[in-house]
């Protein structure tokens, strides 16, 4: 009402005129720069009985108001990109730390492989002579003799990846089940290299 009398001091329009200009924005397809809201600011407008004010999509701003929005628009955006480049850099330092990790624990596995294989083969040695009972060792007397109690918790993975390494890449070792002191266990064999006579060459 404050707009449709506004236009009629101004232009001495008529109401009707006034309503006839609002039908036609609504029923036109062009951007003519107003939009008509209702009550309901997301609800689209319809008919004119629902117009309860006039949007301008390009009203007349001052000097310093179009400099702050500028300047606003301006700042906003930068803030954006600065946000952008600091999230992607600290991806980066996280991907850089769990790609570190991963090295790291892929040698501490390797590691742990080749004290496997040191305590196996010597266990087999001394049974060869005589200094141990059976030719085989218990996998988790060998996990107990080279991690200690307060390290197994956070060593439980490189113990697990060096078990699997070795039970499908290291032909010497054998895994077999064994009842040691009344109990199934898996123990590991050492397996000697075969070798051939000259006459079986």
């Amino acid at each position: 009402m404050e707009a449709q009398e506004y236009i009629a001091n101004v232009t001495s329009s008529s109401s009707a005129k006034f309503e006839a200009a609002l039908t036609w924005i609504l029923s036109s397809n062009k951007d003519v720069g107003i939009w008509l809201k209702g009550e309901d600011q997301s609800e689209l407008v319809t008919t004119v009985d629902k117009v309860v004010c006039l949007e301008s999509a390009r009203p007349r701003m001052g000097v310093g108001c179009r400099l702050s929005r500028a300047l606003l628009t301006a700042v906003t955006n930068v803030l954006i990109f600065f946000w952008c480049l600091a999230f992607l850099w600290g991806l980066l330092i996280l991907l850089k730390y769990r790609w570190r990790k991963l090295e790291e624990e892929e040698q501490a596995m390797y590691e742990m492989v080749k004290k496997i294989i040191d305590v196996v083969q010597d266990h087999y040695v001394d049974w060869e002579q005589d200094m141990e009972r059976y030719p085989y060792v218990g996998i988790l007397h060998v996990r107990d003799t080279l991690i200690p109690p307060q390290s197994r918790r956070r060593m439980k993975r490189v113990w697990d990846r060096a078990v699997e390494f070795l039970a499908s890449n290291e032909s010497r070792i054998q895994t077999e089940s064994h009842r040691v002191a009344g109990e199934d266990m898996l123990v590991w064999r050492w397996t000697k290299p075969s070798s051939f006579s000259d006459s079986e060459r």
